[in-house]
């Protein structure tokens, strides 16, 4: 299981939405074939393993490290093909918990006399597709919420001027982040400030999907944003449903969800659930203050990554990190836990010090790990 969970890592910013996956055939003591799904939409770790076995395959033992699928995606089920091969084993690291499937597999390789065995690492399994493992069970995407701060939280100087806080290795290192998710999202303010690309680096093969949440639109139809939407890197605006000026960003090939309003603005509950059903499982929220404040009042978060700046600005007009309304008692705090995730691409330098060039801070809402309760 170890070794098709190495596998499963080599998908790392490719399958998204899907679930990362590997799996070891092995039979006789011997490994015989090994895959991995390597991009969305095309052949899952099961069927790799299964040609690099070929006719060794059968009476085999197959190590997933998630529940082999039994309903028609964009690919065929896996669980058939296990079956049809002559496996005669099947060990899952979990139970995959996406509603079309959530045990379904499992079933139908015991029904055709397979013995199976599930839970085998499984908190390395969750913690591999934490977004996707908690996201299955909400209707909206995993969300995380990443700033990019002074060591007294603030984002810019009172006059906006923010480049740069962070050094350029952790600039590297939050580009490389994104490829991690489905999309990353901001609000209008930072489009207006910084006409940024919010694209990853290195660039996925697979759609990657820039969120723009813009109440009144006033995205400027130049934007570089914009003029860069295209199917390869879609451009979401998530506005009101009574905002004027969609004709012309609709032309741009911007696609447009009209949200209700709530005073006056998005409600942020009803543009994440749209993104969900329009295929977003996990959200990367780069700010501004306003957005990510809101997020942080309304708990529609999961994650928070925090890249530290060895700076003090101090003031009071310069502007947080995190805005929205002020609270008023220390208990309406959100409390937060520290976690270093197994996935060595996420570890985490947390630490009073100054970071290192690239570290950053990872946090979890207190009491949830990798996406599920305690």
């Amino acid at each position: 299981m170890a070794q098709a969970l190495a596998l499963a890592r080599r998908g790392l910013g490719e399958t998204n939405p899907n679930p990362m996956v590997g799996c070891v055939l092995v039979r006789s003591g011997r490994v015989v074939g090994e895959g991995w799904h390597r991009r969305a939409g095309g052949p899952h770790a099961e069927v790799h393993a299964l040609r690099a076995a070929g006719s060794a395959a059968r009476g085999a033992t197959a190590y997933v490290t998630l529940e082999p699928c039994a309903h028609v995606g964009r690919t065929p089920p896996c669980a058939p093909v296990l079956i049809a091969a002559g496996v005669r084993r099947v060990v899952a690291a979990m139970r995959d918990p996406n509603p079309e499937v959530n045990g379904r597999g499992l079933a139908l390789l015991r029904r055709a006399g397979l013995e199976v065995t599930a839970g085998v690492a499984v908190d390395e399994a969750a913690a591999l597709n934490e977004g996707f493992v908690m996201a299955a069970g909400l209707s909206r995407p995993f969300v995380m919420l990443k700033a990019a701060m002074t060591l007294d939280g603030r984002i810019a100087t009172a006059a906006g001027e923010s480049r740069w806080i962070t050094s350029p290795a952790q600039r590297r290192r939050a580009r490389a982040l994104r490829r991690l998710h489905d999309g990353v999202a901001v609000g209008v303010g930072t489009v207006l400030a910084d006409d940024p690309l919010l694209l990853p680096a290195p660039r996925t093969r697979r759609p990657f999907h820039r969120v723009l949440f813009d109440s009144r639109l006033r995205t400027p139809v130049r934007s570089r944003l914009v003029s860069s939407a295209s199917d390869d890197a879609p451009v979401w605006i998530v506005t009101t449903q009574g905002a004027t000026g969609r004709e012309a960003l609709e032309a741009r090939g911007v696609r447009i969800l009209a949200a209700p309003a709530r005073e006056g603005r998005v409600d942020l509950e009803w543009g994440l659930a749209a993104l969900r059903a329009e295929g977003l499982w996990s959200l990367m929220v780069e700010g501004g203050s306003e957005l990510l404040g809101a997020l942080l009042a309304t708990r529609l978060f999961d994650q928070v990554a925090l890249f530290r700046g060895p700076l003090l600005l101090g003031g009071r007009t310069s502007r947080p990190a995190f805005g929205g309304p002020d609270p008023a008692r220390l208990s309406d705090a959100v409390r937060l836990t520290p976690q270093s995730p197994i996935l060595p691409a996420r570890r985490t330098a947390v630490s009073p010090a100054a970071p290192v060039d690239g570290a950053y801070e990872l946090w979890y809402p207190a009491g949830v790990r990798y996406g599920r309760a305690r």
